[in-house]
């Protein structure tokens, strides 16, 4: 359930409209340690343009050669398996780890009517299942949960797609705006509120979307999910902790906030005299950021977002930061 791949789709349902031919990738399998995990995409269009990934690149470079070499007849199956790295030899060719193997669906694009059904459905973050059936090439859509996983029994492969992963931060300061950057490279939706009018100046080039509103409000209004992150970070406690008494009793899987130790526990204090549950107040990531000695708003930035990504993961947090530098 990558949202790189859904960047996939998108180019699908653009060429397919253009009234272009497009063969979709899928990996199904792997043996091994394989580039690309099962459900990984890429879509090649009639003319040998690629986007998407489902190996370092070798096997990218052969896609593109059953293209030209005529190994993909125009009156082909809808969907055909082809694997890749069988051998030593093969591994050796395409790039693989020695003993790595590779399943790939091939896929003809037909009616992209389920594409755009599907892209709609993940921005309206649902979760979806995609149900190909080998034989004929049908494509049936399911509602799905965030458990759900790829499923292939050689005759039909269940794929997951959802959302794009959100961050939502507090506050448009400095250090907001390191943090906005390095998580649109990780393809985090970024969003932003601060009520604080003299802090939206140069925010015009970063990509980001504002919420209006105060911070308790934008919580509500983006309609956290088990797919959003937020992030107190304007180090006023009149703004911070009223996004925080309504994003930690939210589904966000990551609710953090700017501060040292000692000012994280007075703000844990101070969320209980306000009547915050003990259970919800645990869930606060306070001091924020995985410990690299980080001094700069840059590192501070990185540090945030490692402890981020590790938790939407499932990766244990082994180098927690004991002191959050500079506050």
């Amino acid at each position: 359930m990558d949202s790189v791949d859904l960047n996939v789709l998108r180019s699908v349902l653009e060429w397919r409209r253009a009234g272009q031919r497009v063969m979709l990738y899928s990996v199904v399998q792997t043996w091994g340690t394989a580039p690309r995990a099962p459900g990984a995409m890429l879509a090649l269009r009639e003319d040998g343009v690629v986007i998407g990934s489902v190996s370092g690149g070798c096997i990218e470079d052969d896609l593109i050669a059953r293209l030209h070499d005529g190994r993909i007849p125009a009156d082909g199956p809808p969907v055909q398996l082809i694997t890749y790295g069988v051998t030593r030899e093969e591994a050796a060719r395409f790039g693989l780890p020695c003993g790595g193997t590779l399943r790939l669906t091939e896929e003809r694009v037909g009616d992209p009517v389920w594409v755009a059904e599907l892209l709609a459905r993940c921005e309206a973050h649902e979760i979806v299942a995609r149900e190909l059936n080998l034989a004929t090439g049908e494509v049936v859509l399911q509602q799905a949960s965030k458990t759900d996983a790829l499923v292939f029994d050689g005759q039909t492969l269940r794929a997951i797609y959802g959302p794009r992963w959100r961050l939502l931060l507090i506050g448009a300061g400095q250090l907001s705006r390191y943090v906005a950057e390095m998580a649109r490279l990780l393809d985090f939706e970024v969003l932003i509120c601060d009520p604080r009018t003299e802090f939206v100046y140069g925010w015009e080039e970063q990509q980001g979307r504002f919420v209006p509103g105060m911070p308790d409000e934008a919580v509500l209004t983006i309609q956290t999910d088990e797919r959003t992150a937020i992030v107190a970070l304007t180090h006023d406690p009149r703004l911070d902790d009223m996004a925080l008494l309504t994003a930690l009793d939210s589904k966000a899987f990551y609710v953090g906030a700017l501060g040292s130790r000692v000012n994280s526990q007075k703000r844990r204090d101070n969320l209980a005299q306000l009547g915050l549950s003990q259970q919800a107040i645990e869930r606060l990531h306070g001091p924020i950021g995985l410990h690299i000695g980080s001094h700069t708003p840059a590192e501070i930035a990185l540090s945030l977002l490692a402890e981020i990504v590790a938790i939407k993961n499932g990766v244990e947090l082994k180098q927690k930061k004991p002191l959050q530098e500079g506050v």
